[in-house]
């Protein structure tokens, strides 16, 4: 708006005003996408620990990253039987986390 209705002779402020605000919208967004998708490796990596270490072998390949993300809810005693579930029947992150029976809740996601 301050670029549409400024007056000629501070057009060149105002263009530079929207131009530091498109950059600084632009920087934000890409703090938090970075911060999130470090976030979902981390999370990708204890989920294949965990699973390591209750069946002795790694997550199976066929999971996408929203079901791995979905999987850190299930307790240890269901994560390698609902893992199996989720690649077979194709289930989606929302079916997997009504799937688990005893919740263990997250809370360190930021």
């Amino acid at each position: 708006m301050n670029l549409y209705h400024a007056a000629p002779e501070v057009h060149y402020s105002a263009a530079l005003i929207s131009c530091i605000t498109l950059v600084m919208g632009a920087f934000f967004w890409y703090i938090r996408a970075f911060a999130l998708k470090a976030q979902d490796r981390a999370i990708r990596a204890e989920e294949n620990f965990r699973h390591f270490i209750l069946t002795g072998k790694p997550l199976p390949s066929g999971l996408r990253l929203s079901q791995i993300i979905a999987l850190r809810f299930a307790s240890d005693a269901e994560l390698p039987a609902l893992a199996e579930r989720a690649i077979q029947e194709k289930l989606s992150n929302k079916q997997i986390k009504q799937a688990v029976q005893h919740w263990r809740p997250d809370y360190n996601r930021v």
